[in-house]
């Protein structure tokens, strides 16, 4: 059951705990979240495996772009939703008021626990190994723990130092990007390789090769719904939150397109076919033997930024949580300057320890199904909120309803088919990682009398 209409001034503006900072993450800042949330490692590595079976330009170029019109498909989404609940959190905020507090919490324990330290353990690996073409004296591990860590100094240091950390670091690896991009077309001799259609181009495209892989490449726009976690630190967020989401969506999506294309005219097409280090493959016959090193280096460079957006926006799900469960109430404090320091700290500690131990791409297997989920019910909740709740002060409404969000449930939706005949043991365990949350809400429920999430809802 939702909310009642009752709590809807309340929702505005929930989740001020004493001593929160006002709202004053600017329209750049939130974009640049979104930037760094989503250009990982994925772009500089999927396309090996992609030509592999899709031996065309074109069709290649057509899945790239397939991914992000289905990634704009979701933020225009999750923009109207962010716009009519404006409070921090995600998915914890929408499937709580789309559907009931239980759901958003299943939502809210998935990421808090481990649906961003996984991820930010994945990066910091990553730019430990990267780091070590750079750096081959310092362990990779050694590397990983202390970009972590460093990262997480920034965020305690409050909402405007993170800003100006992520503004500037997210500047340099779009500079580094556009650079490398600039050099390929410029220096690199130029492959056989057509971005024209072909009449065998069709074929590609409604190939199970094609379907598979965009499973991969939606993979690699993951990220898109980045400010949605922190709307509540946003100025203007009626405003500033869909600008955020599509103007960064779309300048990762023309990214990416450009970056496969820099790829396919560098290097010979049976070269980067089955390979993972494609980017290096390229680096090296656009700048020679020293090729290697650099896009080493611009890859971990460009992960700071992503481990710093995920080290801001995920302790923030679970501050939202404290600020509503009593039981969770510790994690809700905020520093003085106005950080949530236990819920930073908490997710430091799960991520280090999924580096010391090195469980995190187990773990990430296991909550991508739990992840895809909450965000198929969140653009579900739209069309549910639309035909329920017609009421409600809509500030901004998703472009193209109801085929732009429908066209995300369907993507997403094969996404999770696929997991659950390909990974079904994954996809299994991440189905209890959620039916344990709902444990845990009915639990507390049970025991308190009255709903967790009391704060939430006055309909329990």
């Amino acid at each position: 059951m939702a909310a009642s209409e009752a709590d809807d001034a309340t929702w505005s503006g929930a989740g001020a705990s004493p001593g929160a900072s006002a709202p004053s993450v600017s329209l750049p800042v939130a974009t640049a979240i979104v930037i760094a949330d989503m250009i990982g490692v994925g772009v500089f590595t999927s396309l090996g495996f992609q030509v592999k079976d899709i031996p065309s330009g074109f069709s290649i170029l057509v899945l790239w772009a397939v991914g992000g019109l289905v990634s704009v498909c979701g933020a225009l989404s999750y923009a109207e939703l962010g716009a009519m609940f404006p409070r921090s959190s995600g998915e914890y905020n929408f499937l709580t008021r789309a559907f009931h507090p239980a759901i958003g919490f299943m939502a809210g324990w998935v990421s808090s626990t481990v649906g961003f330290a996984a991820p930010v353990a994945l990066a910091a690996m990553a730019f430990g190994e990267y780091g070590r073409a750079v750096l081959p004296g310092v362990p990779p591990l050694v590397l990983a723990v202390g970009a972590v860590w460093l990262v997480t100094l920034v965020q305690l240091g409050g909402i405007r130092q993170s800003s100006r950390f992520q503004l500037l670091s997210t500047v340099l690896k779009l500079g580094l990007i556009i650079a490398f991009l600039i050099a390929g077309y410029a220096i690199a001799v130029p492959q056989p390789v057509t971005f024209l259609p072909a009449p065998g181009d069709i074929g590609y495209i409604t190939s199970a090769p094609f379907a598979t892989g965009l499973v991969f490449v939606m993979y690699a726009f993951s990220g898109w719904n980045a400010a949605t976690y922190i709307i509540g630190e946003l100025h203007a967020p009626e405003r500033t939150l869909p600008r955020a989401l599509l103007v960064g969506t779309v300048i990762v999506l023309v990214l990416y397109i450009a970056l496969n294309a820099v790829f396919l005219r560098a290097a010979p097409m049976n070269e980067l076919a089955g390979q993972l280090q494609v980017a290096s493959i390229a680096g090296g016959h656009i700048f020679g033997e020293a090729g290697g090193r650099f896009v080493a280096a611009m890859i971990c460079v460009g992960l700071v930024p992503s481990i710093a957006a995920m080290m801001w926006i995920g302790p923030r799900v679970l501050m939202t949580m404290g600020e509503d469960i009593p039981a969770l109430s510790v994690f809700a404090r905020r520093t003085r300057s106005g950080a949530p320091g236990y819920a930073v700290l908490f997710q430091l500690t799960v991520a280090t320890l999924m580096l010391f131990t090195e469980s995190f791409e187990a773990v990430l297997d296991v909550v991508q199904f739990s992840l895809l989920s909450c965000s198929f019910l969140a653009v579900l909740g739209l069309f549910k909120l639309r035909i329920a709740r017609p009421d409600l002060a809509r500030p901004y409404r998703a472009w193209g309803y109801p085929l732009t969000p429908l066209i995300f449930l369907t993507v997403t939706g094969f996404m999770m088919s696929y997991l659950i005949t390909a990974r079904p043991v994954q996809a299994g365990l991440g189905a209890v990682a959620m039916m344990s949350g709902l444990f845990i809400y009915w639990f507390a429920h049970r025991r308190s009398g009255r709903s967790v999430a009391a704060g939430l809802s006055g309909s329990d």
